[in-house]
């Protein structure tokens, strides 16, 4: 079977979070006054990053509406159509392209 390699400063993470998962009280403080709590230490590590540019695409949909409008109308227009040969793509595409330039011009400032 495969062995897995853990490099030093890993072990001593790891050790270091099986300590304080077994301390008590829960508010006790790491070295230097590091962290609030040790539920929060315990956290950090299963919060996933949040990538900034969808809340930026949900800010920028106002402004885009009269593209919004387009595309819904024609698919208003073509529902029900069976044969497949209509299509509201390049509304649809429209209405992207203004949501993306509106978050693409505020996006580089949320970046490091």
């Amino acid at each position: 079977s495969p062995q897995t390699y853990f490099s030093p400063s890993q072990i001593n993470l790891y050790a270091f979070l099986l300590t304080i998962s077994t301390l008590t009280p829960p508010q006790t403080l790491i070295p230097s006054g590091c962290f609030r709590s040790i539920s929060y230490v315990l956290t950090m590590a299963d919060d996933e990053p949040v990538d900034p540019k969808r809340e930026l695409e949900d800010r920028c949909k106002a402004p885009c509406t009269r593209p919004l409008k387009e595309y819904k109308a024609c698919a208003k227009r073509i529902d029900g159509d069976d044969s497949g040969h209509k299509h509201c793509t390049g509304q649809y595409f429209d209405y992207w392209r203004c949501v993306d330039k509106c978050a693409a011009s505020k996006l580089f400032s949320h970046l490091k």
